[in-house]
């Protein structure tokens, strides 16, 4: 490629040179968010990174998924370029395959099944310990919250419920055989799918609804205030909803659908485990009578 030619879905932006300076003057890292090492710091403290799977790589990603030598971070006058090395699966900013481009603080880097937050600026430190504290409570892949703060959500509104008497539901779901979509497709388009989920289930809930990813395919929503009819509502909601979206990786559909199990909170309820079990076999019916369905 010549030094004039710009490559495709490439942005330029032009700025000054003051700025192109101070820019480049900034500490920058990544965070490992997705992958072997969740919670890894890694500097840019050198000119130039290479990263992928080989045992030589500056930043080594053990992931079939990457390739040998994948990607390279170089320091430039404009800061800090990533570029793609013509990695078999691609390299990805922002979920936007890319061939190079300058990062921006907050970046995700995308290479394989691993994900990378890119962090620039002159307080890094800080930036990076809240990275951490968002790693405590969100999955990484579908930016929903994750199992460990589910849990500690479902105890404090069991407890709340219980003590004054205002209704909750939990709805447990999956998505539908897929671990067929990881064996015919390959891990990449299940983390795809993964992804455009959690985007949907973020614009699709209230404010003070809770959505958590609590095992590979498997998602809760906590529904504060809301009795069994509503939660049921929510549920057939959202399963229409994702019947009817268009999932896809590589330019080919993948046709996706949901089963729910739905649960409203009881006082007869000994404990939150009493109600995730019971939710539970509320899904496992869903599943048993056929999938794509709302079972309560």
């Amino acid at each position: 490629m010549s030094q004039d030619s710009t490559p495709e879905n490439t942005e330029v932006t032009i700025v000054s040179t003051e700025l192109l300076e101070a820019a480049a003057a900034q500490s920058a890292c990544f965070v490992m968010i997705v992958g072997p090492e969740i919670g890894r710091r890694i500097a840019l403290d050198s000119r130039e990174m290479a990263i992928g799977r080989s045992s030589r790589a500056d930043l080594q990603l053990d992931i079939e998924s990457a390739s040998r030598h994948h990607a390279t971070v170089v320091r430039t006058s404009a800061g800090w370029l990533l570029r793609d090395n013509g990695s078999t699966n691609g390299t990805f900013v922002n979920d936007r395959q890319i061939k190079e481009q300058v990062l921006e603080d907050g970046d995700r880097v995308r290479i394989g099944q691993a994900i990378l937050k890119f962090l620039m600026g002159n307080n890094v430190e800080t930036q990076y310990h809240e990275e951490i504290y968002r790693l405590m409570t969100l999955d990484g892949l579908t930016q929903v919250n994750n199992k460990r703060y589910f849990e500690e959500a479902l105890e404090r509104e069991f407890a709340r419920s219980k003590r004054y008497k205002h209704p909750f539901a939990l709805v447990l779901f999956d998505i539908d055989h897929f671990k067929k979509v990881n064996d015919t497709r390959g891990h990449l388009a299940g983390d795809e799918i993964l992804r455009h989920l959690g985007t949907l289930l973020r614009a699709n809930v209230r404010t003070n609804d809770l959505v958590a990813r609590i095992g590979g395919e498997e998602f809760a929503v906590l529904l504060p205030e809301t009795d069994l009819r509503g939660a049921v509502a929510f549920a057939e909601k959202l399963r229409k909803l994702v019947e009817g979206e268009r999932f896809a990786y590589e330019s080919k559909a993948i046709r996706i659908t949901l089963s729910f199990g739905v649960v409203a909170y009881h006082e007869s309820q000994r404990s939150s485990d009493q109600l995730v079990d019971a939710t539970d076999k509320k899904l496992y019916e869903a599943k048993r009578d056929g999938r794509n369905r709302v079972c309560s």
